[in-house]
């Protein structure tokens, strides 16, 4: 079983805590297990093994962040033993209920299940330590972005799902448009092995293939990637040629200041700006939609 650390990072009055999330975890790649928001702080999941250089990662982070006048304390930023693997799934249970995400389409994990229907798309859900319970702003973009497409009539035929976490927007993808298949790309162990347990309990398996690459010369109608902004602009040229003629990406993960900096890595590619959304739930968090010209 992974033993977990904790690296908390103390917010002060007026802080926006997600905020302060997602800026340490894009300065702080070792920290993308995951992060949780709690009273005055905001906390870290990293593997014990790493807990050493992921420590030095946020502290030199949020001392950047400090300088930049965000509230937060450098000092005391430290590691700390992080709750048993039973206890983090107690936690999970009290905190993550079933929720519609949008208007065809309901989240719930096996502790809140919720039966079969004929008119929503239910997406049974145990994310482990991976990233992606749909409650987040951004994978909520995400989500309300596939509804859209599907809505309009679109028919992918082959989907990218980059930086899956638990899978979530694969299996929505594979439950929206049964006749696709689906790639579901990570390079978190954790997050392939949540993947799959999910797309079997969703049984659409055999519609989800999980990977920790893409494979060279792959080419998708659709690509969605929650990931962050930095990430994403670095990923702009694969973006790009992964994309058939036509295709659609999707992009979250981005603070509404940095929309236009993605946007622009993509665009200097060759790639039309479609969109950039927000949702009235977190105005914090933007999702950019491209087009392949084709």
């Amino acid at each position: 079983m992974t033993e977990w650390m904790e690296i908390a990072v103390a917010t002060a009055e007026g802080a926006d805590p997600e905020e302060i999330a997602a800026r340490i975890g894009e300065l702080s790649p070792m920290t993308q297990s995951g992060a949780e928001i709690r009273a005055g702080e905001v906390v870290f999941w990293v593997k014990r093994e790493h807990a050493a250089a992921a420590l030095e990662q946020v502290r030199a982070a949020t001392r950047q962040l400090a300088g930049e006048g965000h509230p937060v304390t450098v000092d005391g930023v430290d590691t700390r033993a992080g709750a048993p693997e039973a206890e983090w799934r107690d936690a999970w249970k009290r905190c993550f209920r079933a929720a519609r995400l949008t208007h065809g389409i309901v989240v719930a994990p096996s502790w809140d299940p919720q039966p079969e229907s004929d008119t929503d798309i239910v997406i049974h859900l145990d994310p482990g330590h991976a990233f992606g319970t749909g409650a987040h702003a951004s994978t909520q973009l995400c989500l309300t972005e596939l509804q859209s497409l599907a809505d309009a009539g679109a028919r992918p035929r082959r989907v990218l799902d980059l930086g899956t976490g638990s899978g979530l927007l694969a299996i929505a993808a594979a439950k929206l448009w049964p006749e696709a298949r689906i790639l579901a790309v990570d390079n978190d162990p954790e997050a392939l092995d949540a993947a799959a347990d999910n797309a079997s309990k969703n049984q659409v398996t055999a519609a989800i293939e999980i990977a920790g690459a893409v494979p060279e010369d792959s080419r998708f109608a659709l690509c969605v990637a929650n990931i962050h902004a930095n990430v994403l602009v670095s990923l702009a040229e694969n973006l790009a040629s992964w994309t058939e003629a036509g295709g659609v990406i999707v992009l979250s993960g981005i603070l509404a200041g940095q929309a236009a900096d993605v946007a622009k890595a993509y665009t200097e590619r060759g790639l039309e700006l479609a969109a950039i959304r927000e949702t009235e739930a977190d105005r914090e968090w933007r999702a950019v939609i491209l087009r392949a010209p084709g």
